[in-house]
């Protein structure tokens, strides 16, 4: 007799006895519910006639191996994919749980039987199968063992049951699935299968743990790709923060849509990209800069002003993880300054929203400058309004001025230079130098050419008249050839008094860019000593209004360096204060906890090397000194 016959014959058995139970209960039902209510020491006929079937039949041993050895056999068929008789399995269940042996004769042996299956099955799925088909696989196998819960196990093994099924399938291959695969779910934007991940690893103790864990490495390598340039490769930095942008939107999404916005994965998300963000220092805050610049610059048609409001707002969440700010306040602010002096910002509103954002994020002391050079804006347009109405007639050879008052304190730092300007503009600036001082007597001005801008109008070929919106040093090239056709480099750099580096790049703007007033000989994208200059009548356009002063907009090397440098002046000035406000405060400190404490009130990235080297230097200026008995002690000197 098979196993399925014996449990078939095992039911008959059991129901038979169960009908005839009812019949004799029904009979002595008087007897049941009066004498043996009343007596507590006689059971009642029900339990009584358990008892006989427990004693005589179920606890025989060869009987009892055989049931039960039966039903696991039947479960592990069901589990292998076929179909079994789930009432034979239900009507068995039910018989070993009302006799009260189905913990002891049933349960331990089916959990272990099922240890060994998920076991064996974990160790050769992991080898077979991919990430995504393997926890598919294990929620397939969580969702079977609940069916047969359902169906025909008793409650109380649900507990045990899952966890057995978790334990072998998941826990175990918890880090080796992560390592396998958690890196392609990501790269590829798996949602579903992510989003099952999170379920199944939510399930066991450790698992989100675990997932985070491998979720804040991924972002890591990942952003460390974006953010190091070991090759240098200029179009990878000028990429860096669009993928920046990118990259964490596609994090902010899977986290939403699969990690229920757990706060867990956020906090993991912002620590790994402030790691990685700092790994490169300095650069990404000047990038990040330079990117706001190209947004909010004119002729930016990208977006609407909500658009533009919405990328503002995502650029100030990589801002929150640079440490460099001061990087990224200094480049800002040389491109603002651009942007304002030669008027090519985009919309004043997304600049003072901007500002607005930056003030929330840092305080005020980090946007008082920014917002000072606003003012001057605003200031000089009242100043050019009044300057109007007192000199509206009077404009030397018909040349109309238009003048910026800078607070030198506000503004970056612009290196003056001399140069030959027209005797009309000398003119000018005269006028108004005595018109502005009459208003505000004590004042200095000095006056900066490198921002200048000018309009001015030329004659081409068939009497076509152009107006030309350009810089002031291409204006000064320009109007040389009112007198001569012909001019080298040399007698240009004399009669302007440009420095050679900057003429050479306004001449290149002029004679090889896409809007070719002059003519170059050789010709070549390239300027060299002895080239030669003509005017080129044939120039055409079709607007009546040509910008060829974008070179002003552009950043030199030289600009980009020394913009670093000063941040790093700064830095040190900020350091130093920092030393004394704490050596002040605790009069003596061991060199180990002034730097503890200059880490805590820095908000830059310093070397420890570097700040030894300003201990050194407030030492030998007399602002503290070394202890005589103990070198590694400093003293406050008052």
């Amino acid at each position: 007799m098979d196993s399925e016959q014996f449990l078939k014959l095992m039911d008959n058995y059991w129901q038979g006895h169960c009908r005839q139970m009812i019949m004799i209960r029904s009979i002595f039902l008087f007897l049941d519910r009066t004498y043996v209510l009343q007596t507590s020491a006689i059971a009642s006929i029900w339990d009584m006639g358990l008892e006989l079937f427990r004693v005589h039949i179920i606890t025989n041993s060869i009987v009892e191996t055989r049931t039960v050895d039966g039903l696991l056999l039947l479960i592990e068929r069901e589990r292998n994919g076929e179909a079994v008789d789930r009432q034979l399995l239900k009507s068995l269940l039910r018989m070993l749980s009302d006799l009260q042996i189905y913990q002891d004769a049933f349960e331990v042996r089916f959990l272990q039987a099922t240890d060994r299956l998920y076991a064996a099955e974990g160790q050769s799925l992991m080898q077979e199968r991919d990430v995504p088909e393997y926890l598919s696989h294990v929620q397939k196998r969580i969702d079977e063992e609940k069916e047969r819960i359902y169906h025909y196990l008793d409650q109380s093994t649900k507990k045990p049951l899952i966890y057995t099924v978790e334990k072998q399938l998941l826990e175990k291959h918890g880090s080796a699935l992560l390592q396998k695969g958690l890196d392609v779910l990501l790269e590829q934007n798996r949602i579903s299968d992510l989003k099952l991940a999170y379920q199944l690893y939510s399930r066991f103790k450790d698992g989100l743990r675990e997932l985070c864990a491998g979720f804040g490495a991924y972002i890591k390598k990942t952003g460390r790709m974006i953010i190091l340039n070991i090759d240098n490769n200029p179009d990878k930095d000028r990429d860096m923060v669009q993928q920046l942008l990118d990259f964490k939107e596609k994090i902010y999404s899977i986290i939403s849509r699969c990690f229920t916005t757990s706060e867990k994965f956020v906090n993991c998300t912002k620590e790994a990209f402030e790691t990685f963000i700092n790994q490169r220092q300095n650069k990404p805050a000047e990038l990040i800069a330079k990117y706001v610049d190209s947004k909010l610059r004119a002729g930016n048609k990208e977006a609407s002003e909500e658009e533009l409001e919405r990328l503002l707002d995502k650029i100030m969440v990589l801002f929150r993880f640079i440490h460099g700010k001061d990087v990224f306040e200094a480049f800002y602010k040389k491109d603002l300054a651009k942007r304002l002096l030669v008027g090519k910002s985009a919309s004043v509103d997304a600049e003072k929203s901007m500002l607005s954002k930056l003030k929330h994020e840092c305080g005020a002391g980090f946007t008082g400058k920014l917002e000072g050079m606003f003012k001057d804006m605003e200031l000089s347009k009242d100043i050019m309004l009044a300057f109007k109405q007192h000199q509206w007639n009077a404009y030397p050879g018909g040349v109309d001025l238009s003048v910026s008052i800078l607070t030198m304190g506000y503004w970056p730092t612009y290196v003056p230079m001399d140069v030959h300007l027209p005797v009309e503009m000398v003119e000018l600036q005269e006028i108004f130098k005595r018109f502005y001082l009459s208003k505000h007597s004590g004042r200095k001005l000095q006056w900066q050419s490198t921002l200048g801008h000018c309009v001015i109008r030329a004659t081409f070929a068939d009497k076509v008249k152009k107006e030309l919106q350009v810089s002031l040093f291409q204006t000064l090239c320009l109007l040389l050839f009112n007198e001569g056709n012909e001019f080298s480099l040399e007698e240009i750099k004399q009669a302007t008094a440009v420095e050679e580096g900057e003429l050479k790049r306004t001449l290149q703007s002029l004679a090889c860019g896409k809007a070719r007033v002059l003519t170059k000989i050789p010709k070549g994208k390239e300027i060299d000593d002895g080239d030669k200059f003509h005017f080129n009548p044939d120039f055409k356009h079709k607007l009546f209004r040509i910008k060829i002063n974008q070179i002003q907009m552009k950043e030199t090397q030289e600009e980009n360096v020394s913009t670093t440098e000063r941040v790093f002046h700064d830095r040190q000035y900020q350091v130093d204060a920092a030393i004394v406000r704490i050596m002040k405060t605790r009069k003596m400190l061991t060199h180990n906890l002034l730097i503890s404490e200059l880490y805590n009130q820095l908000k830059f990235p310093v070397k420890p090397s570097d700040l030894k080297k300003r201990i050194e230097s407030l030492i030998d200026r007399d602002y503290m000194e070394r202890n005589k008995e103990n070198s590694n002690t400093y003293h406050y000197v008052a």
